[in-house]
């Protein structure tokens, strides 16, 4: 019989070798850029959305004679103020700003409230009708907001609001996509959070205030930035509603420098920039919830 000769100590199964392990080759990097390279294609694509805001800045310091030069000139010779004093001056803009300012407010602040409150109660309230109900509203996304128009204002003017500023924020106080976004990102939330709550003694809506809500920043900042686009941008609507200048919000009231025969364009491209400025001034605020991810968990490990 062979002898297995071995060291004391030493297992005969340690002594087959397996196979070598293949090594990965190293993926190529590109070391020499001080930045990712998809940024060599994002650039142009963000260059493609900056030159017409960057245009409009321009224009807005040229001179109407300027402005209809032909060839048009990209570059203004010298700085012209006259757009930004005649859009102070001949126009009540700073009226325009706030009335915007109060409907944005307003319908941001519904938004947040109404729609998480619904949003939560679809995700985690058991009651019948609850997923009719829910499927019902998002149904309503698909229809046309022109198809609604007509039927709308003729119930504002059987409560009395046309021509206010309440006409311009009661349709923003809530909306379908707000809902299902917010009943989105509720339904990614562990339940074990909510449990221990309940097991603490905290009641349905101390669950919802204290613990959720806490947990939904990224999504209410989120919901918050559209709301804020899509209330400040409104244009057709107030258009319809409100016919009164003191009233008007600002977009429409940029509308009253453009005539069917003749454009005042310096004052058209300061008022645009004036109304420009604060939505970027918010989503820089809001940038690094805006981009946060939707995925949030209380557990560890």
């Amino acid at each position: 019989m062979a002898t297995l000769l071995r060291s004391p100590g030493t297992d005969p199964a340690s002594q087959v070798a397996g196979p070598a392990p293949v090594r990965s080759r190293p993926r190529r990097r590109w070391r020499w850029l001080p930045f990712s390279p998809w940024h060599l294609l994002l650039m142009p694509v963000a260059l493609v959305f900056v030159l017409p805001l960057v245009q409009m800045v321009l224009t807005s310091f040229m001179s109407d004679a300027e402005i209809n030069r032909f060839p048009p000139r990209l570059i203004p010779t010298s700085l012209h103020l006259a757009g930004y004093v005649g859009v102070l001056t001949e126009a009540p803009i700073l009226r325009w700003l706030l009335n915007t300012v109060i409907v944005s407010i307003i319908s941001i602040v519904a938004h947040l409230v109404l729609c998480s409150m619904a949003g939560y109660g679809f995700a985690r309230l058991k009651f019948p009708g609850r997923s009719f109900g829910f499927f019902a509203i998002v149904a309503t996304i698909m229809i046309p907001p022109q198809l609604l128009m007509i039927p709308t204002y003729m119930m504002f003017a059987r409560l009395g609001v046309l021509d206010t500023l309440a006409a311009a924020f009661i349709p923003w106080l809530a909306s379908a996509f707000g809902i299902f976004l917010m009943r989105q990102f509720f339904l990614s939330l562990p339940r074990e959070l909510e449990d221990a709550a309940r097991i603490d003694g905290c009641t349905t809506f101390g669950v919802f205030w204290r613990i959720v809500l806490p947990l939904a920043k990224p999504a209410l900042a989120t919901l918050a930035i559209f709301t804020l686009l899509s209330s400040w941008n409104d244009l057709v609507w107030p258009l319809i509603a409100i016919s009164d200048e003191q009233k008007y919000t600002l977009q429409l009231g940029l509308t009253s420098f453009q005539g069917t025969r003749r454009t005042q364009w310096s004052l058209l491209m300061a008022g645009n920039v004036i109304a420009t400025m604060p939505l970027i001034a918010a989503f820089v605020v809001a940038q690094r919830h805006f981009i946060a991810t939707m995925t949030f968990s209380g557990l560890k490990g």
